[in-house]
């Protein structure tokens, strides 16, 4: 049975102002996390995604989706200025902490006389938000149909043949709106200005 993944969405002090940048770190550390969490459960649902490039593949893949979805959650959040501001930030800091993994894990890609893998997944977000932005998003409902359909077909590419087939299904049936959910909650906790204690009462009804 696939795992769900808890996390801690909140400010120590919620009440104080915090900057684009400051919002930006909480939410890529959270949509990081989300992302090997879709991963793990994909590998609990028998689907074989191996350690070094399919694994990154992957992981970039999420990423590009989920932080896609995340813009469109500042849209209607911050307006139109405060929002670019935050996704730029959010954009780089992902592709900070996705280089310092992928480094680990693969070598430094400029060793190689590759690009910068900060660089990779910035260009590859750059590219793939324009084809986002061609599908719908919702306030209350999230992703419709397209959204999460093109993760599913550019997930494809990634597994193996034997995965293909049901890759796409996977992922808009459960993987999908299940990651959605959690950044849902999560852009709800960082952006948050109530104190912690009246959010749990009002969670708990007292």
């Amino acid at each position: 049975m696939a795992t769900n993944l808890r996390i801690k969405a909140h400010w120590f002090k919620p009440d104080q102002p915090k900057s684009a940048e400051q919002n930006a770190s909480a939410m890529a550390f959270i949509a990081w996390r989300v992302a090997l969490n879709m991963l793990k459960r994909m590998r609990e649902a028998r689907f074989d995604i191996d350690a070094g490039p399919a694994y990154f593949g992957f992981v970039r893949e999420v990423l590009v989706f989920l932080l896609a979805g995340v813009d469109r959650m500042a849209y209607a959040r911050l307006g139109g200025e405060r929002r670019v501001a935050f996704t730029s930030a959010l954009v780089r800091r992902v592709a900070e902490i996705l280089r310092d993994n992928e480094a680990d894990l693969l070598g430094p890609a400029n060793a190689a006389g590759g690009a910068d893998y900060r660089d990779l997944f910035i260009d590859q977000f750059n590219e793939l938000s324009v084809h986002y932005a061609e599908f719908g998003w919702s306030e209350d409902e999230g992703p419709d149909f397209a959204f999460m359909r093109y993760l599913g077909s550019r997930l494809e590419a990634v597994v193996p043949d034997k995965d293909r087939v049901w890759v796409v299904d996977q992922v808009m049936a459960i993987e999908a709106p299940e990651a959605v959910a959690m950044l849902q909650r999560a852009m709800q906790g960082v952006f948050s200005t109530e104190p912690r204690g009246a959010r749990r009462s009002a969670m708990s009804g007292e």
